[in-house]
């Protein structure tokens, strides 16, 4: 009688969990090694194969985590819940489809539209992401003690903080409408902070980003990319929904703040327990977000002619690698937990 037990507890695994969390760890080095050395060594006109690089290390960082977390949905296993990993594993994977759409406009259309394609992925990236956790607060009951309820009151103050400072909400289109809709590389930022902003089309620099809306001024000597005359439905739709830029911002912005409180609850309400690695991984994993998003937003206003590639995008490699290894652990725990626990457990824990 305990042979089906014994199988249906022990899933084959084509990859143990070691394994999965060694690759990630050396695949975060391997991208903090590239992103140092050539981020420098290149200097303000990144190449093209530079940027080819900085995606391959982000795509291949969100494929795996979304892979890993379908598979913790497939499993009856997981103790925290399968619907938390189906909303984990979907956030992963609208974002690889967004950020590859995003890429292939920024480096081989080279256009800019404030709105873009990718966006509704990545729109679709926060409520899936969002969804999740909400699933695994609600999943469990929440004792946090006064000092926990002031730490997660305290993160959320500095989130909202930075966020303001660095990101004001700007429902202001005066800059946008001054901008000729003719010019392709608009001196304009993309809606989204997870994506970074596209290449402007000059003709002697064709990797330079330009700065963000209302402080750089349009090239007047730039000629469009040869592709974008093919496409020039999209800076019509661009001008048509150019008035939604701001509430996409202001939507992204306050769905990092909201991923960083949640994870923060998730983070204390599993600390301690048995499943305390893979959530640690999992806040880990929403800071870096949170962080690199932030940077992009700081270095639009800030930096002229910002480029993509600089060296704290490397946080959006570190979020993907760590939801990949957050992911592998609560299968192993979840596996362990059930093969010694005879197939019972109590809900939540």
């Amino acid at each position: 009688m305990s042979n089906p037990t014994d199988k249906s507890s022990s899933p084959k695994t084509l990859l143990p969990v070691r394994t999965i969390v060694l690759a990630g760890i050396a695949w975060a080095v391997l991208a903090l090694l590239f992103f140092l050395i050539f981020s420098v060594t290149t200097g303000d006109n990144r190449p093209v194969w530079y940027l080819i690089g900085t995606y391959v290390f982000e795509q291949m960082a969100y494929l795996s985590a979304a892979l890993l977390c379908f598979r913790n949905w497939r499993s009856p296993q997981i103790v925290s819940g399968r619907n938390v990993w189906l909303g984990f594993g979907l956030g992963m994977l609208f974002y690889f489809i967004g950020n590859l759409l995003f890429g292939y406009w920024e480096l081989a259309l080279k256009i800019e539209p404030d709105i873009s394609l990718a966006d509704p992925f990545f729109i679709a990236t926060y409520i899936s992401l969002g969804w999740g956790m909400i699933q695994a607060v609600s999943s469990r009951r929440l004792n946090l003690e006064k000092w926990q309820w002031g730490i997660v009151a305290g993160i959320a103050a500095i989130g909202i903080i930075l966020a303001y400072l660095i990101a004001p909400p700007d429902f202001s289109n005066k800059a946008e409408a001054a901008t000729p809709p003719s010019i392709v590389a608009q001196a304009t930022a993309p809606a989204s902070p997870t994506a970074k902003p596209a290449l402007k089309a000059p003709a002697v620099q064709p990797t330079a980003k330009p700065k963000p809306t209302g402080t750089a001024k349009p090239a007047t000597n730039a000629k469009p990319a040869p592709a974008a005359s093919k496409f020039s439905w999209i800076e019509e739709l661009d001008n048509k929904l150019k008035f939604l830029v701001p509430w996409l911002n202001l939507f992204y912005v306050v769905c990092d703040v909201a991923l960083l409180i949640l994870a923060t609850m998730l983070l204390l309400a599993f600390w301690g327990g048995r499943f305390s690695q893979s959530w640690r991984m999992i806040a880990g994993a929403t800071l870096s977000l949170y962080i690199a998003d932030m940077w992009l937003k700081w270095a639009e206003r800030n930096i002229d002619n910002y480029q993509s590639g600089s060296l704290p995008e490397i946080f959006w490699v570190f979020s993907g690698v760590l939801f990949a290894i957050g992911a592998a652990l609560e299968y192993d725990t979840s596996s362990r937990s059930r093969r010694t626990g005879g197939g019972r457990r109590r809900p939540g824990n």
